[in-house]
């Protein structure tokens, strides 16, 4: 049952119509995800103003990007691993790289440690290991570092909920599936 359908322009209300026209200019387009989650104007004005000040962070975009494709992966959200791909590679990944996030295998250890946490974040409901959360820190990142990967993983995983309740295409190029890890 496939509940939150993209939107059209005159089907959304005022505000979300005043987002999508915002949307729209800044990007050209009105991603089926947000024409779904315009379904609530208060959901797609919270949660576009909450990534943007995320993206203003401690994490660069293409960290932040890792963040946000390991959690889609780890979430098996096809929608947002595709659109986390596109993304990822107009912040300076490559597709191979983007593969190796999802696999967990990116040779980078600081990329290496973030999907590692992200991971944990989701798989362990929230409750990193404390091995992952020190090599977290000794990869330089701080506490502030620290709270927005939670706050990322979890904004992406409200998206990563949006898709799979429903009922809309990937209007992103559609990334490359991967075998899953196997956890330890």
């Amino acid at each position: 049952m496939k509940i939150l359908k993209s939107l059209s322009f005159e089907e959304a209300n005022t505000n979300s119509q005043e987002i999508f026209s915002a949307v729209k200019g800044k990007i050209g387009m009105v991603p089926n995800l947000y024409a779904a989650m315009g379904t609530s104007d208060k959901l797609l004005g919270g949660f576009l103003s909450f990534s943007e000040s995320l993206k203003r962070g401690e994490l660069s975009a293409k960290e932040y990007e890792a963040v946000a494709l390991a959690t889609s992966q780890a979430n098996d959200c096809a929608y947002c691993i595709s659109a986390h791909t596109a993304l990822g590679k107009m912040n300076g990944f490559t597709e191979e790289e983007t593969l190796a996030l999802r696999n967990q295998s990116i040779a980078d250890s600081k990329l290496n440690v973030l999907v590692a946490l992200t991971n944990e974040l989701i798989n362990l409901k929230g409750k990193p290991t404390a091995t992952t959360v020190d090599r977290f820190f000794e990869e330089g990142y701080n506490k502030a570092a620290f709270a927005e990967v939670i706050a990322i993983t979890a904004i992406t995983t409200l998206t990563n909920n949006v898709y799979h309740n429903g009922g809309f295409e990937i209007d992103f190029p559609k990334a490359q599936n991967i075998e899953e890890p196997q956890l330890a």
